[in-house]
């Protein structure tokens, strides 16, 4: 079972693009809003902190506000603060909403949706999980008893 993502951009050609850029591995990690947004950003990861701006997450996206939805860069460090709830898809991987209005269902019955604002899923098989240094770590959580 693996997450599945929804990239924005052609992730493979902004990693090759940074990595050299900067002289260090940057990884894909993935594609959210960076807290109650209704749009949703490709999230990059760099071991080391950036020299200038200090951050190990970067995000890249579309400003549909500016001439043309500009392509905008911003840091990301904040992705580690944030909750991701997946559930199952059709296909056995997980699935997440990537941002308040990103409704997902699927046949077999499951739906996500909510982004980084809250998590809504029907079902008790919703996982949840955090990004610690560039990968997901599934959380937890405590379920109250009705």
């Amino acid at each position: 079972m693996e997450i599945a993502h929804q990239p924005l951009f052609n992730t493979d050609k902004i990693v090759a693009h940074y990595t050299e850029q900067d002289g260090v591995p940057i990884k894909y990690v993935c594609t959210s809003a960076l807290g109650n947004h209704t749009f949703s950003t490709d999230v990059f990861y760099r071991e080391t902190p950036h020299p200038e701006f200090g951050n190990h997450y970067f995000a890249i996206y579309r400003n549909m506000h500016a001439a043309g939805a500009q392509i905008m860069i911003t840091n990301a460090d904040n992705i580690e603060e944030l909750e991701f709830g997946m559930v199952e898809g059709d296909d056995g991987n997980l699935y997440y909403s990537e941002h308040r209005h990103d409704y997902k269902a699927f046949d077999n019955g499951n739906m996500i949706d909510g982004g980084r604002a809250y998590i809504r899923s029907n079902t008790p098989y919703c996982r949840v999980f955090k990004v610690v240094d560039g990968i997901f770590v599934e959380q937890e959580v405590e379920v109250e008893d009705e």
